[in-house]
């Protein structure tokens, strides 16, 4: 757990400090209207192709970092994810995207993420990129990612960030979430997100 600590006390501090954005709803997360630069990315989707932010225009988009053999905070945060976004109508639920953004791509292969994210929702897309995609988008969006040594079989843990971040269907910036956020007030936060027009 300590490796995750310091990338997230980083993160909250820098939107603590930064003061309050202003998106017209609100939120049980910290809302960070033009704290944060729009959504814009280019990575590799599940099937293998390219995939940028244009193929979620008209969506709201959580963004959330993290990979498929992290052993506690990944799957517990999409589930988190998953059971909020079955707490939404038929109709919002549709409007909304759940991007998990793999920082280990060298065992996340498409086909893998593919399957992990199908795992927790349709409405979970899994990508990830070449490490100098992966640098610049974490950079972009205040975060980052390392590596630990592998033990004798290989294995290895990622050391990552833990907010999850919600965009609107215009692609700006609106709300940080953090992980250890109930269910309830994610779907709120979900909800509220969606809304704005």
């Amino acid at each position: 757990m300590v490796r995750y600590l310091s990338a997230a006390l980083l993160a909250a501090s820098l939107f603590w400090l930064a003061g309050c954005g202003s998106s017209g709803v609100s939120f049980n997360g910290k809302d960070i209207t033009g704290l944060m630069p729009d959504l814009a990315f280019s990575l590799k989707g599940e099937g293998g192709e390219t995939v940028t932010q244009d193929r979620y225009q008209d969506e709201a988009v959580v963004l959330f970092f993290g990979y498929t053999h992290c052993p506690d905070f990944c799957p517990t945060t999409l589930t988190a994810l998953a059971q909020a976004l079955n707490k939404l109508s038929d109709e919002e639920r549709e409007r909304l995207r759940v991007l998990f953004v793999s920082v280990d791509p060298e065992r996340d292969t498409p086909e893998l993420l593919a399957k992990y994210t199908a795992y927790f929702s349709p409405r979970v897309d899994g990508l990830t990129g070449d490490q100098e995609a992966l640098r610049e988008l974490t950079k972009r969006y205040r975060t980052t990612y390392s590596y630990e040594e592998p033990d004798k079989n290989g294995n290895y843990l990622v050391n990552h960030g833990l907010a999850m971040y919600g965009f609107d269907r215009h692609g700006k910036v609106r709300l940080f979430m953090r992980n250890d956020q109930p269910v309830e007030e994610i779907a709120e936060d979900l909800r509220a997100l969606v809304s704005i027009q």
